[in-house]
């Protein structure tokens, strides 16, 4: 064993000794990245070590897919999640990919229910349910069949300041098994925290770079020369003819994210030659162009209530518009058709269909024909959408409301949760889905405000 790679062995041994320990299965969050990848590798060279006999609890390797993932690591992520399953069965190891919940998908909440884009610092509601909720799920669906699990993490102190400062406080002196912080029965395991970045990339490559289930990591490394390599500059090497710097600090990230006003990664991919992605790119800017434009946004929020924002004293911006989900649907069915990437899945253009028909969508056909219109072709339930009235009666109800100054929407939402408590024996049922359209927060604001204006008034002169 090369010297520089003793710390390997004595991780490799570490972990033989808690696997041994006792029954608990064990679960490793797969991400394809380097750390992941690393943590993976040595699990395979520990258990290949054991006797036969000695092989008997399980170890789950889960990859989350947000579904919205860069093509290109996304592609990468199940090939090796794939190869990972079917080499690691004679080691009892098992490879999942997990999705999050239809109704919580990234295009679920933006087309389906109007959710502003994640904004930073403070709006990022994507991580909690595309990644976090999806894990979460999976594990105490482990523990309710085993009792209890311990969940390997390759996160390192070298990674970044904030994530030392995080490992070091969970750590309990002389316990290599840490409770986790929100999950009972799981324990926590950090077998790479003290393992520094240029020695990663290094292992990694050693030899012929190949992993225990085949899959090369010379791509792995090709992959984090189209990340942002910003952080540090570390060589520790050269691979091939490109002689491209090795460096520590990069990450994958979701093709859509908005959090930054520039996706670097997404940009470095295009400029070491993935020119595929140059669309979604494309895409991606206009959707963060658009995102604080009250063109596409209503003053609503989804619960109905207005707000005020903090020094101008404006309103504030709520949901998407309807006219704005409908365009940014026709736009990625468009991109979805053109770069012959899955981009939305049928099932979330299902449920999206069914948001929006309890949304206002008095016509009922708004997103079949959509497809329609992009595709030449129906969609399987097309046939079963039938209009709850005709265009010339939306197009009158739409006139009326004009002429009275009265809100399409508002009538549109009325008509629709009537229609859809009618059937119900009891009146209570159509009147509680009447008041509670009626009583959204956005009816009465003028007038909550000119009562809370005339209040101060008159307190100022008492």
């Amino acid at each position: 064993m090369n010297r520089k790679f003793e710390e390997f062995e004595y991780i490799i041994n570490e972990m033989k000794h808690v696997y041994l320990h006792d029954q608990r299965p064990w679960m490793i969050g797969y991400s394809g990245g380097k750390d992941s990848t690393l943590l993976v590798q040595l699990v395979f060279e520990m258990v290949s070590r054991l006797e036969p006999e000695k092989i008997e609890k399980k170890i789950y390797i889960v990859t989350s897919d947000t579904m919205v993932e860069n093509p290109i690591v996304k592609k990468y992520m199940h090939t090796a999640s794939k190869q990972i399953g079917e080499v690691g069965k004679k080691y009892k190891i098992e490879s999942h990919i997990i999705y999050p919940e239809v109704e919580k998908t990234f295009w679920s909440c933006v087309i389906g229910l109007g959710y502003p884009t994640p904004e930073a610092p403070n709006f990022r509601w994507c991580t909690d349910r595309l990644k976090i909720q999806p894990s979460n799920k999976f594990t105490t669906d482990i523990i309710d069949e085993n009792g209890e699990v311990v969940i390997l993490l390759g996160v390192r102190k070298a990674e970044s300041v904030y994530r030392a400062n995080g490992i070091k406080n969970r750590e309990i002196e002389g316990k290599i098994l840490i409770p986790h912080n929100y999950i009972q029965h799981a324990y926590v395991y950090n077998p790479l925290t003290e393992i520094p970045n240029e020695v990663v990339w290094e292992y990694l490559l050693k030899e012929n770079s190949m992993s225990p289930w085949h899959s090369d990591n010379k791509y792995l490394f090709s992959l984090y020369q189209g990340e942002d390599l910003g952080e540090e500059q570390s060589v520790v090497g050269q691979v091939d003819h490109n002689k491209i710097k090795v460096t520590g600090n990069s990450r994958f990230g979701c093709w859509i994210c908005t959090m930054v006003k520039e996706d670097k990664s997404l940009n470095n991919f295009i400029n070491h030659g993935s020119n595929e992605l140059i669309p979604l790119r494309n895409f991606r800017n206009w959707l963060l162009k658009i995102r604080n434009d009250p063109v596409y946004r209503d003053h609503r929020r989804r619960n109905g209530s207005i707000y005020r924002k903090r020094g101008t004293g404006e309103k504030g911006l709520g949901a998407f518009k309807m006219s704005a989900r409908v365009e940014i649907l026709e736009r990625l069915l468009t991109l979805q058709k053109e770069t012959g990437e899955e981009l939305i899945t049928i099932e979330e253009l299902k449920y999206i269909d069914y948001i929006w028909d309890n949304e206002g969508d008095l016509n009922h056909r708004t997103l079949v024909d959509t497809y329609y219109k992009v595709y030449g072709e129906k969609l399987y339930w097309d046939a079963y959408k039938n209009p709850s009235f005709s265009e010339d009666v939306i197009e009158e109800i739409k006139k009326t409301c004009e002429e009275e100054d009265y809100s399409f929407e508002l009538l549109s939402k009325l008509i629709i949760a009537v229609d859809n408590n009618k059937l119900y024996s009891k009146g209570k049922k159509v009147e509680k889905a009447f008041n509670k359209v009626i009583n959204q927060g956005w009816l009465h604001f003028d007038r909550i405000e000119k009562t809370k204006k005339e209040i101060n008034n008159e307190t100022e002169k008492n």
